[in-house]
This record gives C-alpha cells, structure tokens and sequence, in this order.
C-alpha cells in the first residue's frame, strides 16, 4: 500500500520553470490506483458516455481506434500512439484513459517525455488555468472555431467542444510548435 515517488519524477513536474499541475494530477492518481489489491486492475469507473479502453492479453491496453467525425469523450482517440510519439520524438507507453485525460509517458529508460490530451471540461479549465497565469497563449487561424498555441500546448474548440494536447520534452520548445500546430488541425478535424 505504500507508494514509493522517484525523485527524477518530482523533477518533471516544473518544465521550463512553471509547474505542470496536470501532469502532478496524473502521478497522485496513478500512485493512488497501485494501492489496491495485487494482482487487480484498477481502473475508474466510466463517465456516462465514456468507454473504457479494452484490455489485452497480458494486462496492457489495446490501442483506441481512430474516430471519425463526431468522436465520444475519449481523448485517447483523438490523439493515437504514433502521433504521441511522433510530437514526442521518442517511443511511448501504451495510454493511459482517465475520465477526460489521456496520458502517453516515455518508459524510465528513456528520454523526458509525455503528452497528455484533455477533452471537455477539463480541457476548457487547463486553459483557463493557464490564462489566468499570464501564459502567452497565441491564436491559430483556420483551427476549428476557435485554437490557441502556447509553448508546449494547444487548445482547441470546435462546436463547443474543448481539447488541448500537452507536451512535456526535454528541447527548445519553438522546436514543437510546427508539430503541435499540425496536430491541432488533425484533432481539429476529429472533433
């Protein structure tokens, strides 16, 4: 029941000096879902409308199909593995679906990097959030109805539906913001 943290985890949570409070949310419930009894498989319960992902042999999650227009509440399909690990520029876990967050981590072996993908209300608040501390947010035209660009992060809406992807690297992020302004238009279009 006792739940270890690595310190080079505490690390990741500030990224270029700010911290990245979902990624802190992610590691508390992930280090809360491993106090249950070994050998069960603790997941959250869907929310109405929501589907868990389906399991495959040996425990691991299989990998969301790709939507086509007018995809559910999962973030997992809005963003698929390749893509993740393409922004990523490194190999990826298998995600991890959490009510409205999807979470792609980089194995410990390898390089810093995650990418998280926040849908409805949780998407709309991460942004909110980041508005509200003076995070340069910058539009991006021709994006669904309404998408901004910050370094690491992007903010999309479409019919009222809000989804931001989150990029944690170990890079310049200037470097990023050519593939995340691809993949809003890509999550755009899946909306």
């Amino acid at each position: 029941m006792g739940a270890s943290v690595d310190l080079p985890v505490l690390n990741r949570i500030y990224v270029g000096g700010r911290a990245v409070l979902p990624l802190l949310a992610v590691l508390v419930t992930l280090g809360l879902s491993g106090c249950g009894t070994p050998g069960a498989e603790a997941m959250p319960s869907p929310a109405p409308g929501q589907q868990r992902t389906p399991a495959t042999s040996g425990n691991k999650p299989a990998e969301p199909a790709l939507p086509s227009a007018g995809v559910g509440a999962n973030p997992c399909a809005l963003v698929s593995r390749p893509e993740a690990e393409k922004l990523a520029g490194t190999s990826l876990n298998s995600p991890v679906l959490l009510a409205e967050t999807c979470t792609y981590t980089a194995p410990p072996s390898g390089p810093t990097a995650q990418v998280e993908v926040f849908v409805g209300e949780t998407a709309k608040n991460y942004l909110t959030a980041e508005r509200g501390i003076g995070h340069d947010l910058r539009p991006l035209s021709g994006v669904g109805d309404e998408a901004y660009i910050e370094d690491g992060g992007i903010f999309v809406n479409k019919a009222g539906r809000w989804v931001s992807v989150k990029l944690v690297r170990s890079n310049d992020p200037a470097e990023n913001n050519g593939p995340l302004e691809d993949l809003a238009r890509t999550v755009s279009d899946r909306i």
